[in-house]
């Protein structure tokens, strides 16, 4: 009698083995072709839900799959584990941060392994142990040394609450993302990353596959503009200034300015606004430093504005022209400040509309009469109202306006980037420190390396009004100056997580090395990644920075590889009962009550099959049972004694013809779909393979050596996707320990050829057409190819198909009217 398949058993039993042999323990080897799988890592949270397995399990099947052909797989995990939320339930929770994080991944480290992944536990990471965080520090005086890090004083979103400083991405809808409180704007000194000096490699993608939306999110970051920077004159009593600067697209527009827009933090707002308009100006001012930046450049946010009684001169025409604030001109973009040209910008058509300023056309459609202009017309066309240069047209009409510009000493050719440096600093305790003594007499002093890690102090302490104990920590503060010995003080920001996951893909190379972040022959052999898994929504942050740190180091010769991950894939989201979920619509999937019951196999593969990758699906409970289902009737299969029937010669050699047809086609299939990370179709096709053998079984038309082939195939084919359960199977089959260790099925394309059938074609009973077609073709496919056939599609023309007929293998007959 056969066991019933118990796979919580099973999958303890093998892990267990795994772990004692080291079976997926790793080490560079010159003889093998490497290949670097990894999943983004996991934040500290505490728990494992769902939308984790759907991030790592199909990557492990990739891994796995991988390995069995002959690569040399490192597939490393780690934790994620500095941030604000283990600070904000130290607060909530009476909790020191290192305790609640350690917690967490023992926890998640757990739950990690019951995935039954390769992944090597003896590389793994967490960023919030010191023998880490020293390198990250370390990383930031190699930043500092090249120029690549500085303070400087700049607006930021602070969150009152969280005491700290937001990313533009953090605050929504005018609120914090974690706490929901109101953000405001604040000038503060910060460390910043310069990330901009990197602008336009940052925007090329040459030699990495990445998807098509991620680089252009990352270009459209970047945000690179070509076109001119044009002085419009100031002439104003005890004012100093005597020009604005803007930065243009479309200097062929210059004639159309009829007014202009200053950021309302733009230093020559308080110069310029008059005496009557001054109240009103501040107001607004007050209004829109509460407004993150992400809100004002909206496109859904009614533009709104304020003049300040002030004019400026378009040199160009010698016309006065009016000066206004809105929002939605940042300081931080160009010049803090935007000619308006309403007949040809949709935002400045709307902004004159809603306040009644002219609108002047200056590039004429090729229908242009000289009517009034009733929408924004953005295209090229020919110069008019525009003096010497009517009737120039597009990019002939911009280089002479800047030519001219730059002849008269009023602009120049200039390129601009929506890209700002990369602010790290955070005003919280949970993070590695930023290594920068003050003393007044030698002024920024860095931290010696071999001082590091400068370590948070753990008798930190916590208050409810969130703000970082570093900063009321006197022994952390108080230090003496590296260089004169003079008392001093230390830094007391932290740097921003994103920091941490820049460089985690390197360490995963050398985990334990105490005398440098990596070493550069395993950095050499391994990097860079070759897959890289993990969700779109890191595409302007944390990939985006990553790229970033990596050719920063190329640059100060640490390492000789320009990009970190040479294939980029991004997984969908599961959602629950058609939702996103969320414990407030309690349908938050718990994977460990499904592994408990059904087995990590089956979870891993349903996660597989419920969609493409990519796309992400729906959970839901039946489909997970029929997972179940066909591993518990594969599991009875493969344990089953086969009887051969002793069927006569021609019949058994049909039968084992098709069973090896059949056989090498599977194989082909599932090979081709797991190097696309087709990963639905290739459990689709395990599932016919098993149906097929199944059939087999019930004939007993096959000799026991082709039988046993073809099942020896099948477990090979699963066991990047049910590790567990092959290795049980393989095991009571006879078969060396471990099946994990065998090579990966090759197909023949002889063997895997379709055996082909003549089908007859007919209209209405009579011979239109004869095909040549698969033996294997389904009704609907030959169908298809009878319609679309070029000697019958004639007949088909201005006539109802009532009905067809279908003799399979043999005819298809339409029966028009």
């Amino acid at each position: 009698m056969i066991d019933s398949y118990n796979p919580p058993e099973i999958e303890k039993k093998w892990r267990q083995r795994w772990a004692e042999d080291r079976l997926y323990q790793v080490t560079e080897d010159s003889t093998k072709p490497k290949w670097y799988a990894l999943t983004m890592f996991p934040y500290t949270s505490g728990d494992l839900h769902i939308g984790h397995w759907y991030a790592m399990a199909p990557s492990d099947v990739h891994a796995r799959f991988q390995r069995m052909r002959g690569y040399n797989v490192l597939h490393p995990v780690g934790f994620d584990a500095f941030g604000l939320p283990a600070e904000n339930a130290a607060i909530s929770r009476g909790i020191h941060p290192f305790t609640w994080t350690m917690c967490n991944v023992d926890n998640m480290r757990r739950q990690l392994e019951s995935i039954g992944a390769i992944y090597d536990w003896s590389r793994e990471i967490i960023t919030c142990l010191p023998e880490y965080y020293r390198w990250t520090q370390w990383f930031f005086l190699k930043l500092y040394q090249a120029g690549l890090a500085y303070r400087g004083r700049a607006p930021v979103n602070w969150c009152p609450c969280c005491q700290t400083v937001l990313a533009n991405e953090q605050v929504v809808s005018g609120f914090c993302e974690r706490c929901e409180t109101v953000v405001v704007r604040r000038d503060l000194e910060q460390w910043f990353f310069r990330i901009t000096r990197y602008a336009d490699e940052l925007m090329l993608h040459d030699g990495i596959d990445w998807p098509e939306r991620i680089k252009i999110m990352q270009r459209n970051w970047v945000g690179k503009s070509t076109g001119a920077e044009i002085s419009f004159a100031l002439d104003y009593p005890g004012v100093e200034e005597k020009e604005i600067r803007v930065f243009t697209t479309r200097p062929d527009t210059v004639f159309g300015v009829t007014f202009m827009v200053l950021a309302p933090e733009h230093p020559l707002v308080a110069l310029l606004t008059s005496a009557e308009k001054r109240a009103e100006v501040e107001a607004y001012i007050d209004s829109s430093r509460r407004a993150s930046e992400i809100e004002r450049l909206s496109t859904e946010k009614e533009k709104e504005g304020i003049f300040i009684g002030a004019y400026a001169v378009n040199r160009l025409n010698g016309e006065k022209v009016p000066i206004w604030i809105a929002d939605y001109v940042l300081m931080s973009y160009g010049t803090g400040a935007v000619m308006a040209v309403p007949a040809h910008d949709e935002r400045d058509f709307a902004f004159a509309r809603k306040y009644h300023l002219p609108i002047k056309v200056v590039i004429a459609a090729a229908d242009w009469q000289g009517e009034e202009p009733t929408a924004a017309y953005t295209e090229s066309g020919a110069m008019v109202n525009s003096g010497r240069f009517d009737g120039l047209y597009g990019d002939q009409g911009k280089q002479a306006v800047c030519d001219f510009l730059e002849e008269k000493g009023w602009g120049k050719r200039a390129i601009t980037y929506r890209l700002r440096d990369w602010l790290i600093s955070r005003q919280r305790y949970w993070g590695a420190p930023i290594p920068i003594i003050y003393c007044e007499r030698c002024g920024i002093v860095p931290v010696p390396e071999e001082d590091l890690p400068v370590l948070l102090p753990e008798n930190a302490e916590f208050k409810p009004t969130g703000e970082s104990p570093l900063k009321y920590c006197q022994e952390f503060i108080h230090t003496t100056c590296p260089r004169c010995s003079a008392p001093a003080r230390r830094e007391t920001d932290t740097m921003d997580t994103f920091m941490c996951s820049s460089w985690y893909f390197l360490r995963y190379a050398s985990p334990h090395d105490d005398t440098a972040p990596f070493a550069s022959d395993k950095v050499g052999y391994w990097l860079p990644v070759d897959l890289y898994t993990g969700g779109a929504e890191h595409a302007v942050m944390h990939l985006f920075y990553a790229r970033f740190f990596v050719k920063a180091l190329r640059d100060m010769g640490l390492v000789d590889f320009s990009e970190p991950f040479r294939r980029l894939f991004n997984q969908g989201t599961i959602i629950a009962s058609h939702h996103k979920m969320s414990k407030s619509r309690g349908n938050v999937v718990n994977p460990d009550d499904y592994v408990s019951r059904l087995g990590a196999d089956t979870v891993r593969a349903y996660l597989m099959f419920l969609a493409p990758w990519e796309q992400g699906g729906d959970w839901d409970d039946s489909g997970i049972s029929g997972i179940s289902r066909w591993l518990n009737r594969l599991w009875s299969l493969v344990l089953k004694e086969y009887h051969y029937c002793g069927r006569s010669k021609a019949d058994g050699e049909n039968a084992e013809e098709e069973l090896a047809r059949i056989t090498h086609q599977t194989i082909r299939k599932v090979t081709i779909d797991l190097e696309r990370i087709h990963l639905n179709t290739m459990v689709s096709s395990l599932m016919e393979f098993t149906n097929h053998l199944s059939r087999i079984m019930e004939a007993g038309a096959v000799a026991p050596s082709a039988w046993s082939e073809a099942v020896r195939i099948l477990l090979l084919l699963l066991a990047p996707t049910a590790p567990h359960l092959t290795e049980e199977l393989w095991q009571r089959l006879g078969y060396p320990y471990s099946i994990h260790n065998q090579s990966w099925p090759k197909w023949s394309e002889e063997l895997a050829r379709d055996e082909e059938v003549t089908l007859v074609v007919q209209v209405n009973g009579k011979l239109r057409d004869k095909i040549t077609v698969p033996v294997s073709i389904t009704e609907a496919e030959a169908k298809i190819l009878a319609m679309t056939s070029p000697r019958v599609k004639a007949y088909l023309e201005g006539r109802e198909l009532l009905k067809t007929v279908y003799i399979p293998g043999r005819l298809v007959n339409l029966v028009l009217r």
